[in-house]
């Protein structure tokens, strides 16, 4: 049974972990986080999440800085990854415990069998951030953590990162 987000939360104090969290309506894309102005009011990076699958059957989550469009195809070149496409809304469900619009790094703490690999721009790790902004669990929230206290999570749900510089990638740069 996947964690809740107030389990998450609660999970997340009892690490130690500084957090902030502001419940808002749920948002399923980027842009619906810019029309509610979380920018604004919440200060750091912001993220975006792939949950991919490749022709073997690997599962990743991809977490990004949230401006940056990197083509799927480019990032399997990267990983050393024949091909890779979005897994369906049943295997997220299944390996994460979310639904399409909630994917989350925060969602590895239901991945208790390590069957999904975890990829994340290095970017968000650089000392450029002082906070780390993702959905807990649910797309009516977002949560907000030091780069430490991520990598506290991290450490806590067995989830070593698989750093890759998305910046030479990025579409959205060019």
């Amino acid at each position: 049974m996947p964690l809740a987000p107030q389990d998450l939360l609660d999970r997340l104090a009892e690490l130690g972990i500084d957090q902030t969290t502001l419940w808002h309506k749920p948002v399923f894309t980027v842009e619906q986080t810019r029309e509610l102005r979380l920018h604004e009011t919440i200060p750091g990076a912001h993220v975006k999440n792939l949950f991919l699958k490749d022709k073997q059957g690997a599962f990743r989550l991809v977490t990004m800085l949230e401006h940056r469009r990197v083509p799927v195809g480019a990032l399997a070149r990267a990983l050393g990854v024949p091909r890779m496409s979005f897994a369906s809304a049943e295997e997220l469900a299944a390996l994460l415990g979310v639904i399409p619009g909630a994917v989350t790094p925060f969602a590895l703490i239901n991945d208790t069998g390590h069957r999904v690999e975890f990829v994340l721009d290095d970017a968000l790790l650089s000392g450029r951030y002082a906070r780390i902004n993702a959905h807990p669990l649910t797309n009516e929230a977002t949560t907000s953590v030091t780069p430490e206290g991520f990598r506290a999570f991290l450490a806590a749900t067995g989830h070593v990162p698989r750093l890759v510089a998305l910046d030479a990638l990025d579409t959205a740069a060019a």
